[in-house]
């Protein structure tokens, strides 16, 4: 039985035959196509000369029925800032009601009661649906590393006449049915240039070449139990290989160049993927989820209307906050967020400190609005504007002449940052947790030992960066061509010896030794004394361990910084070292 003969048997198990002519209106198929599937479902007996369904066609419906359903829930949905910072995007309310209880409402209409929804961010706000709605709820742990097919792991055993769905889709008529004879994979037919596929003459879903233009996903699938096996072999292998670590789980579907699924086709106004704010408004302007407390500051910030706040777009995911660009009035903005745990790693009545200290000394860029409560700050987004290149020895010759300058302004706030103290404080974050690493007590100790010989020989505290990282550098050009260095990002800033901030530029940008000392002498043209450079590696040491440490709390929160976090660590072990060999 061929994809057109299913979908008429199945026309015919919900509407009595009347003609030819009636079944391909409903059906959606020619006439022609209508004719020659009739007579071959009738000779493979599915129907008898009546066109009524026989006994063997009972048991295929019986047999390829869907039993149950998927709904994959875990994920950020980083794109849909700032809303996905107060819920989660299956919680989205679209015309009154909540994207997954919509699609709960539809499969039950349908008769299907067994529902897994796999949950992460924010697993908590899922669990009311346990009593209301009888679903079962799976958590997986690694939403925050690692992408959607690590969460259809963890259901594989019930993977088989599944439907599998997305959370945040919205489906204006119910997609699902009582009966399916096929395997499919619903895509819309809307062009998407950076749709992976197509669907060709055959109803098959092809490979394309990169931004060619193709279907654009829509996500909703159902597998029947001959496709699903295959599907849970391929993640199953696919799940051991870090390659798959960020893959969405429909690369399982592959089999070299197409997937082995049919594709089913809707209109694009039918079922619609929420990704972003726009998309969510474009959808219900008067969904309550629009109306955001990042939103409301906005619009009082800009003296704006919601409606005036356009063009909001998910920046690059920051490893402390969440920004996002948006345009009002003409003017693009970039408003921060923080992340998870931020509350407990910076106090936000001092970061708003340091900016009225360094405000109109253009060393930094104009905050519109900072909230010295929640930590939400509004900026002025600076067009053409470019980060330092680490291995460009130019522009690291710029910014250690930067930094030297604005370490040589001595300004003062009145607080500091301790780093030792810090290096226990997130240790403690974690609580029992035992670290990830075996010598950790081991590196702690050998880190801690090297405090005398900094204070020894610290210089004077003043203001310090202390996140004087490449990424923070933003060259900004000015109307004549040349370029202005600012220093963005200032939410650790406090007094410090301020050669830390020296250290804090190798470690993030991964430098070796080598590349540490030409940093160094970069920042000191005139020569740097031993004791200083032997004190700016005790400082690559103890940094080392505090944002390894930092990261380990992170990552009790779900979230993982791969190759950055181990970095850091043998930063401490390293350069403890080279400062024993050095003293």
């Amino acid at each position: 039985m061929n994809k057109q003969e299913a979908d008429i048997l199945n026309t015919l198990q919900t509407e009595p035959f009347i003609n030819q002519r009636i079944l391909a209106e409903i059906s959606g198929h020619s006439l022609g196509i209508v004719n020659r599937s009739l007579k071959n479902l009738i000779r493979e007996g599915y129907l008898d000369e009546d066109i009524r369904l026989t006994a063997r066609a009972s048991a295929e419906f019986l047999d390829k029925a869907p039993k149950n359903a998927i709904i994959l829930a875990a994920g950020f949905g980083m794109r849909m800032v700032p809303i996905n910072m107060e819920i989660p995007k299956g919680l989205l309310e679209v015309h009154g009601e909540l994207l997954i209880e919509r699609t709960i409402r539809q499969l039950h209409e349908v008769g299907i009661h067994e529902i897994y929804v796999v949950v992460g961010f924010m697993k908590e706000r899922y669990e009311y649906l346990i009593d209301r709605s009888g679903v079962d709820l799976v958590v997986n742990p690694e939403y925050a590393a690692k992408n959607n097919l690590h969460s259809l792991k963890r259901v594989l055993d019930h993977l088989s006449n599944s439907y599998i769905i997305p959370c945040d889709i919205w489906c204006d008529r119910n997609p699902y049915q009582k009966h399916e004879l096929y395997s499919w994979y619903m895509v819309s037919d809307l062009v998407d240039d950076d749709s992976p596929l197509r669907v060709n003459r055959k109803m098959e879903l092809v490979s394309i070449p990169d931004h060619v233009g193709g279907n654009t996903m829509v996500g909703i699938s159902y597998l029947l139990e001959e496709q699903a096996s295959i599907v849970r072999a391929q993640i199953q292998a696919y799940s051991k290989d870090p390659r798959y670590d960020r893959c969405f789980w429909e690369e399982a579907l592959y089999q070299k160049d197409k997937m082995i699924v049919t594709a089913r086709v809707v209109h694009s106004a039918d079922v619609v993927e929420i990704n972003t704010y726009e998309q969510l408004r474009e959808l219900d302007n008067d969904s309550d989820h629009l109306k955001t407390d990042a939103i409301q500051a906005i619009c009082e910030t800009l003296k704006a209307i919601p409606d005036e706040v356009r063009d909001i777009t998910v920046l690059k995911k920051g490893m402390t906050n969440r920004s996002f660009l948006f345009s009002c009035k003409g003017n693009r903005y970039i408003m921060r967020i923080p992340g998870e745990g931020t509350d407990r790693l910076i106090d936000r009545r001092q970061e708003a400190l340091v900016y009225q200290t360094i405000a109109g000394k253009n060393i930094s860029d104009t905050v519109a609005y900072m909230d010295p409560k929640n930590g939400y700050k509004i900026t002025s987004f600076l067009d053409g504007a470019r980060v330092c290149d680490p291995f460009d020895s130019e522009d690291t010759k710029k910014c250690m002449q930067r930094l030297r300058a604005f370490h040589e302004m001595e300004l003062t706030v009145g607080h500091s940052f301790d780093l030792f103290g810090q290096i226990g404080f997130y240790r403690s974050l974690w609580g029992e947790t035992p670290s990830a690493y075996q010598d950790h007590q081991e590196t702690t100790a050998h880190v801690l030992s090297l405090r005398p010989f900094i204070d020894a020989h610290a210089g004077k505290k003043v203001l310090t960066h202390m996140d004087a990282v490449p990424d923070n550098f933003l060259f900004v050009k000015k109307e004549d061509g040349t370029e202005d260095l600012i220093l963005i990002d200032w939410e650790y800033a406090g007094m410090q010896d301020p050669h830390v901030d020296i250290a804090m530029f190798c470690i993030y940008a991964l430098y070796d030794r080598q590349q540490v000392d030409h940093l160094i002498d970069d920042y000191f043209p005139e020569g740097c004394r031993r004791e200083d450079r032997i004190k700016i590696y005790c400082y690559i040491a103890a940094c080392g361990l505090l944002w390894s440490n930092w990261c380990e709390y992170k990552r009790t929160l779900g979230i993982e910084f791969g190759e950055y976090s181990l970095r850091q660590y043998r930063y401490a072990k390293d350069y403890y070292k080279i400062v024993q060999e050095l003293i």
